[in-house]
């Protein structure tokens, strides 16, 4: 996970990782329940590190927004 982080972070654009740096990385998903996985995150990258209320829903709830907005997505996809 550390390493896709990392991986992520040194491919945003300039104006993404302003908003990385103000807001921090909120945690999603299974792994986001990983006892301890915030902190190691927080630790390697410097920046804050939140999960999500409900790590699992938010992923469900991401996806469904991303669905609406198929034509917009299409838009930004390089």
């Amino acid at each position: 996970i550390l390493e896709a982080v990392r991986s992520a972070l040194e491919s945003t654009p300039p104006e993404l990782a302003a908003d990385i740096i103000d807001r921090g990385i909120v945690l999603a998903g299974g792994g986001a329940l990983l006892r301890g996985v915030d902190i190691l995150l927080r630790e390697e990258t410097g920046l804050p590190v939140t999960v999500a209320e409900d790590p699992l829903s938010a992923v469900v709830m991401g996806t469904g927004k991303v669905l609406d907005e198929l034509d917009l997505l299409g838009k930004l996809a390089v």
